[in-house]
């Protein structure tokens, strides 16, 4: 009775972030009311081991993240990707941007290890966050093992918000040049051009569910098995996402796989649930304690994220809104970054040829900005300042 009342939880939590998303009309972010609804839960009369017992724990996790990024390969072409190198640009420039104001004008305001426990959580999310708790934990700095994490949840309650603001502006601006017929034409020939271009076909009766994750598994053990060849030079999330792409352009994995399979809001509900797992350890003491330098250092690292991205926004050719946006995927990254351009999409696009106009344009360049910062960047820099504590 305690598994099935568990997934309850879980999934009321899910229920009720999507609801007041909708209600919001994305100005609220779902992920945002699902973090606070799991945070007051702990501190309420949720068990801190619910989500495991709601069977979304470490060994289901260890398939998730890999697979849901094969399925975000089918989701764009290899074109796409490789043109986003502009994103990535940005999303490492709005965090140099973070790190150089909320170190430069922090020091000035708070000690030297409170500083360097803030700036990792605001480059890099829950990674960067439980890189630093350990650290401060092995050097016995116990005045500070919860502010890492307090960070994630602050800067939370403003990244989901703000990035979801910035991608409203951003679909507004998009709307003005959308061209439904412009936009049919286009379909018609991107289909054609992958009916050519696929090499493997079956009769439609034998893609079934099972068909379709098995080529999903069989592709993430392969990339799985390239990244430990490459030992780490190349995250393996990375390399995952790659895979996925050229799997479709070579017609080998169907567009939206995990979607057309039935499992992809499966796989993405647990993905978050044992994400927001991670808040038990926030206790009401921890937040009240260190709310000021938090709140101080998370506005100073978001302008200097601001101002960074915009001076590249308009020699890149982005919008200030899409920059900034892109460069907010350090605070949170996969798979919020995905779920926060779907919800806008699905608000601003009165009908499927708008909303998929605006993931077309939008969802690449915040998923590409998320790996780069959150997968790449954050770790780096965790590491440094590691070493500085």
């Amino acid at each position: 009775m305690k598994y099935v009342l568990s997934l309850a939880i879980v999934m009321g939590f899910m229920m009720i972030g999507e609801w007041v998303s909708t209600k919001s009309k994305a100005y609220i972010p779902s992920v945002f009311v699902t973090a606070v609804l799991f945070l007051v839960g702990f501190w309420t009369i949720v068990p801190k081991n619910f989500v495991s017992t709601a069977s979304f724990g470490t060994q289901f996790i260890g398939i998730t993240q890999a697979v849901l990024l094969i399925h975000m390969g089918t989701l764009m072409n290899l074109k796409e990707l490789l043109a986003q190198w502009k994103a990535v640009v940005i999303a490492l420039t709005g965090v140099i941007g973070t790190v150089i104001f909320a170190m430069g004008i922090g020091l000035l305001l708070f000690d030297w290890h409170t500083v360097v426990a803030s700036v990792p959580p605001l480059t890099g999310g829950l990674v960067a966050a439980f890189l630093m708790t350990a650290g401060l934990k092995a050097q016995h700095i116990t005045t500070l093992v919860a502010f890492p994490v307090a960070m994630f949840v602050v800067h939370s309650m403003l990244g989901y918000p703000l990035t979801s603001y910035m991608l409203k502006r951003e679909s507004k601006r998009l709307l003005k040049n959308y061209d439904p017929k412009a936009a049919e034409a286009t379909a018609k020939l991107e289909a054609a051009k992958e009916k050519q271009s696929k090499k493997f076909s079956m009769p439609s009766s034998y893609k079934t569910s099972a068909y379709m994750i098995f080529k999903v598994a069989i592709l993430t053990f392969l990339a799985e098995w390239v990244a430990a060849l490459m030992h780490g030079v190349v995250n393996q999330y990375i390399i995952c996402l790659i895979f996925g792409v050229i799997a479709h352009q070579l017609g080998w994995l169907e567009d939206a796989i995990l979607q057309k399979a039935g499992v992809f809001h499966w796989l993405m509900y647990g993905l978050l649930a044992y994400i927001f797992s991670n808040l038990n350890i926030v206790k009401p003491s921890m937040l009240v304690g260190i709310l000021v330098p938090i709140v101080t250092m998370i506005i100073l690292g978001v302008f200097g994220m601001l101002l960074a991205s915009a001076l590249l926004a308009k020699p890149l050719g982005f919008s200030r809104e899409m920059a900034f946006a892109s460069a907010l995927t350090a605070l949170f990254g996969f798979p919020a970054d995905y779920i926060v351009t779907h919800e806008v999409a699905g608000i601003m696009g009165a009908d499927e040829g708008e909303q998929k106009y605006l993931l077309d344009n939008m969802l690449p360049k915040m998923l590409v900005g998320g790996f780069a910062t959150v997968s790449v960047a954050s770790v780096v820099i965790a590491s440094i300042f590691l070493k500085l504590l």
